[in-house]
C-alpha cells in the first residue's frame, strides 16, 4: 500500500493519479469525499497531522509514503514520520524545496524545510527528498484577472526563475516511491528555463491570440495583498524569496527530471496550452478599457476577484 499525502493538493493528484495500475493507494486528505470524486481508483482516507489517531489509520499496511506538509508554524513533519515509523512504513518520499540548498535563505519556510529535511533523514526509513523549484501553476493566481482585464500583476517581473511542472515532479515522486535505487538521494527539480513573470506573461498572450499587459506591483503593494491570506511571518518570507529571485538566486536550471525520466522536462508553453482554458476569456467578455492600475479599492477593474500575482 502506497499513501499519498495532500492528495487532492497540486502535486499529490498527480502522484497519484501517475502511479502505475494494480497498486494500492490510499489517498489522505482533510476531505476523502473530494478525493473519492477527484482520483477514482484510490482508496480517500480523511487525516489530520495534529491527529495521531487519524494518522494511525491512514497508515495502517503502508509500505511507501509521498509526505506533503504546508504549515511552517508546526512540526508536521515530525508527527507524521513518528507515526509513520511506528506503522511499519518502510519509505519516504518528501516534497521539500530548492530554496534549502540556499545559504543565502534564512527565512522561516527555508528554515522548516531544512528542520523537515533534517528528520526524514534521522527517521530511520529510506528516503528520497524532491527539492523543486516554483510550480509552474502558480500562474494560475493570474487566472482571473487574465481573463476579466486581460492583465497580469506580480513583484518583479523581469526576475528569473527556472519554475518547474508539477506533473514533472509527481513523475520523479512516483519512481522514487515504486523503484529502487532512489534511497538516501535529494533532487533538485526544475524546468528547461529560467523564465520571468513577463515572459511568461508573453507567452500567455501567444497561446491566447490576446494582447496582455504585465503591470509590476511593490513589495508593499504586494505585502498588503498577502496579508489578508497569510500570517505576518509567512509574507515576510514570501517577499524575501522574492528578493533572492530578484537577485538571480532561481535560475539555475537542473537536468534531473531528464536523467530520472528520460524524456526533458516539460516547458512552460506546454504547461499553458495544457491549461489554457483556465485563462481564456468568455467569448462575450470584453476587456477594461486602457486605465492606470492604482493599488486601492477606487482602482479600474471588470472584476472584484481579479487576481494579484504573489512571489513564488
Amino acid at each position: 500500500m502506497i499513501l499519498v499525502t495532500g492528495a487532492t493538493g497540486t502535486v499529490g493528484r498527480e502522484v497519484v493519479r501517475g502511479l502505475p495500475e494494480g497498486l494500492r493507494v490510499r489517498a489522505m486528505s482533510g476531505n476523502p469525499a473530494k478525493a473519492a470524486g477527484m482520483l477514482p481508483g484510490a482508496q480517500p482516507v480523511a487525516g489530520d497531522f495534529a491527529d495521531p489517531q487519524s494518522l494511525a489509520r491512514a497508515l495502517e499496511g503502508v509500505h511507501a509514503a509521498f509526505l506533503v506538509t504546508t504549515r511552517a508554524d508546526v512540526d508536521d513533519d515530525a508527527r507524521f514520520l513518528s507515526a509513520a515509523h511506528k506503522a511499519g512504513v518502510r519509505r519516504v518520499v518528501k516534497l521539500s524545496a530548492a530554496a534549502v540548498l540556499d545559504p543565502r535563505a534564512d527565512d522561516l519556510i527555508t528554515r522548516w524545510q531544512r528542520a523537515g529535511e533534517d528528520q526524514l533523514r534521522a527517521c530511520g526509513m529510506r528516503w528520497t527528498l524532491l527539492r523543486p523549484r516554483a510550480f509552474m501553476s502558480n500562474s494560475l493566481s493570474w487566472a482571473a484577472s487574465v481573463r476579466s482585464e486581460r492583465t497580469v500583476r506580480a513583484l518583479y517581473g523581469t526576475s528569473p526563475n527556472a519554475c518547474v511542472d508539477p506533473r514533472d515532479i509527481a513523475e520523479v515522486a512516483v519512481r522514487a516511491l515504486t523503484e529502487e535505487g532512489h534511497a538516501g538521494h535529494a533532487y533538485t527539480l526544475t524546468g528547461p528555463q529560467a523564465l520571468t513573470a513577463v515572459d511568461q506573461t508573453h507567452e500567455l498572450a501567444r497561446l491566447l491570440g490576446i494582447p496582455l499587459r504585465f503591470e509590476g506591483l511593490t513589495p508593499d503593494e504586494t505585502r498588503a495583498a498577502l496579508n489578508g491570506r497569510y500570517p505576518p511571518p509567512v509574507v515576510e518570507a514570501l517577499l524575501a524569496s522574492a528578493e533572492r529571485q530578484r537577485a538571480g538566486a532561481k535560475a539555475h536550471v537542473e537536468d534531473t527530471v531528464r536523467t530520472l525520466t528520460g524524456r526533458p522536462a516539460r516547458t512552460f508553453s506546454q504547461w499553458a496550452q495544457d491549461h489554457i482554458g483556465a485563462f481564456t476569456p468568455a467569448p462575450d467578455q470584453h476587456p477594461c478599457p486602457e486605465a492606470p492600475w492604482r493599488p486601492s479599492a477606487s482602482r479600474p477593474s471588470c472584476s472584484s476577484s481579479a487576481s494579484r500575482g504573489t512571489p513564488r
